[in-house]
């Protein structure tokens, strides 16, 4: 475990809409700018992988993976989550328990570690506590 601590950790989603938001996605891109302007968040190593390969591939307006490593400089110093076998299982432990994907429980590993209590993202259930961590999707009223 970890001395640090945040208030939030972000899901990839968040730095995604941040990064590559489109005019139909502006109020998506304007409330992941305020949560990562306003907050003291943290991330993980399978976020800025993620992160990576979305921003470079899967969104509508590709970045250039030069562009894509830029931004992603632009977290260095925030409280990053690296992968390691513990982090693994209890990813995989949290999976089963809350039948979710090994991904997102990896997600939810991840923000323990740093003792986040609240989540942002779009891809659990909102609302719903896992263990510890609160899911709150970011964008429910964008």
């Amino acid at each position: 475990m970890t001395s640090i601590s945040v208030d939030c950790f972000l899901d990839t989603n968040v730095l995604l809409y941040a990064a590559t938001g489109t005019e139909a996605e502006a109020a998506k891109w304007a409330r992941a700018h305020e949560l990562i302007a306003a907050r003291r968040f943290g991330i993980s190593a399978q976020v800025l992988q993620e992160f990576y390969v979305n921003a470079t591939r899967k969104v509508k307006r590709p970045m250039s993976p030069q562009d894509a490593l830029a931004w992603m400089a632009q977290l260095d110093g925030i409280p990053c989550v690296a992968t390691d076998a513990a982090l693994v299982r209890r990813g995989a432990e949290l999976s089963e328990r809350y039948r979710i994907s090994y991904w997102d429980g990896a997600i939810v590993a991840a923000a323990e570690v740093l003792g986040a209590t609240t989540l942002y993202t779009e891809d659990l259930n909102p609302g719903q506590s896992y263990g510890a961590v609160r899911a709150v999707d970011p964008f429910a009223a964008a």
